[in-house]
């Protein structure tokens, strides 16, 4: 068994096993010996697997002193993912829905986020299951899709990946290769779920005003300079929300922090070659967290 290997998730979720699932991609549960007051779903984002969520959850599970647990989403993880065929974000919100009423069982206050896709389904669940009732921790989040002035690009990809059009955009390339923690590209196919989940979350955003505000405790870190997920969508739901409640952790521009880097500690190395650089500014960030916590705590 792999560090920290969630096994009765496969028993929930019968398309994953612990031989189907690639090394280091697994699903991840960490608890305490006693009944701790708060627990943490963290979801990991598109194409990647719950080892880019796991420094992150070590910090919260050996700093903070929550239960910690790690979904692997529908689809992913695979060693033979056969093109993300037929990859559903029902699924990815019945895999999201598990691991919190997991987490309900074992604590009294059940905090959710993740990174892009996987912060998106966060804000979802955050905001339509009842179990959740703690904080909302965002990182990356995919609320809205980066491309072009004001993000009209964004827009416009956002729709076309909902239309029949995505299908011919689908590369069918092989998905496994030299990165053990993720597939070699974004299919299509996720895509497509991704840009769904993104029309569900812009509704509900739409639904806050400052006159009726979004009053979950929210912690976001984004980098400036963030190709993939625009931090409009995070400014957003800033504008909506509590302002004492709102935490915007801003990674400056010329640090050069990629999208999926803000979680990494360390850096993703195969055969000497760096896949994935480490966030020079991760430590700032747990810091941040901290500090988010004990201040939240005394609200």
């Amino acid at each position: 068994m792999r560090d920290n290997e969630w096994m009765s998730y496969y028993d929930r979720f019968g398309y994953f096993s612990a031989e189907n699932v690639r090394n280091g991609c697994h699903p991840r549960i960490m608890e305490h010996g006693h009944r701790p007051q708060k627990a943490i779903v963290l979801v990991h984002g598109l194409s990647d697997s719950p080892y880019f969520m796991a420094a992150i959850g070590e910090y919260f599970f050996n700093r903070l002193g929550y239960n910690v647990y790690l979904p692997l989403l529908h689809g992913h993880g695979l060693k033979e993912p056969n093109g993300m065929e037929a990859v559903d974000l029902d699924e990815w919100k019945a895999n999201a829905a598990y691991a919190i009423c997991a987490a309900a069982s074992k604590a009294d206050e059940v905090s959710v986020g993740g990174l892009s896709t996987g912060g998106a389904l966060g804000f979802y669940m955050a905001t339509v299951n009842p179990d959740v009732n703690g904080r909302l921790y965002l990182f990356s989040a995919a609320l809205d899709l980066a491309g072009g002035p004001y993000g009209f690009i964004g827009e416009i990809r956002e729709k076309l990946l909902q239309t029949f059009l995505a299908d011919f955009l689908d590369t069918n390339q092989p998905l496994v290769g030299e990165n053990p923690y993720r597939y070699t590209h974004v299919d299509m196919d996720g895509a497509s779920e991704l840009a769904r989940l993104i029309g569900e979350t812009d509704s509900l955003i739409g639904g806050f005003s400052r006159r009726f505000p979004y009053s979950r405790k929210v912690f976001a870190a984004h980098s400036a300079c963030d190709t993939t997920a625009d931090i409009a969508g995070i400014e957003a739901l800033k504008a909506v929300s509590l302002q004492d409640r709102f935490t915007l952790f801003r990674i400056p521009e010329d640090l050069g922090v990629r999208h999926a880097s803000v979680v990494l500690k360390d850096p993703i190395m195969n055969g000497g070659k760096q896949l994935e650089a480490a966030n020079p500014v991760f430590g700032d960030m747990m810091a941040a967290i901290a500090a988010f916590e004990k201040r939240q705590d005394g609200v």
